[in-house]
């Protein structure tokens, strides 16, 4: 067997050698705002994907270039789009922009949240106990159930005839 110490073809050198300094490998940091000033979040739930801009400001939320209030129609979605600000302390001294495309209502309204959180998170991340403690960072990864071949559905089968 041959000797750990000498030169092996097959291991590299710089492993063996225990004094060489680890090298590190550069990262940008989070919570760095962009050119503009805004720092991102993203959010998901079902199919639909939101890209969460937030910034220091007046209180601003802007849905697809609209108001909350004239986006989502049910309070339900409202109530959840704006659950991980009241969870800081309400909020509104930030003005947040929003990106959101795919799935249903609901479903938008979820990755809104979301992303919400996630860029809130990444402003200050002293704020991760209380957007934790709420459920606002968990991804919700339930999709539909894709179309099996044979069948006309996800799951159900073609009524059995037995004659």
């Amino acid at each position: 067997m041959a000797d750990l110490n000498n030169e092996s073809p097959l291991i590299d050198p710089n492993i063996l050698n225990k004094d060489a300094a680890p090298v590190a490998v550069a990262t940008t940091p989070r919570g760095v705002p962009d050119r503009g000033g805004f720092i991102w979040g993203t959010g998901r739930r079902k199919s639909s994907v939101a890209r969460v801009r937030i910034r220091p400001g007046s209180g601003e939320l802007q849905i697809n270039e609209k108001k909350v209030d004239e986006y989502f129609k049910l309070e339900k979605d409202r109530n959840a789009v704006r659950a991980p600000l009241n969870a800081i302390g309400g909020g509104s001294g930030f003005d947040i922009f929003i990106k959101v495309q795919g799935g249903g209502t609901t479903g938008q309204a979820g990755a809104v949240m979301q992303g919400i959180a996630r860029a809130l998170k990444s402003y200050d991340p002293g704020l991760l106990p209380e957007l934790r403690e709420g459920g606002y960072l968990t991804r919700d990864s339930r999709m539909v159930e894709r179309k099996k071949p044979g069948k006309p559905g996800a799951r159900r089968s073609f009524q059995f005839s037995k004659r």
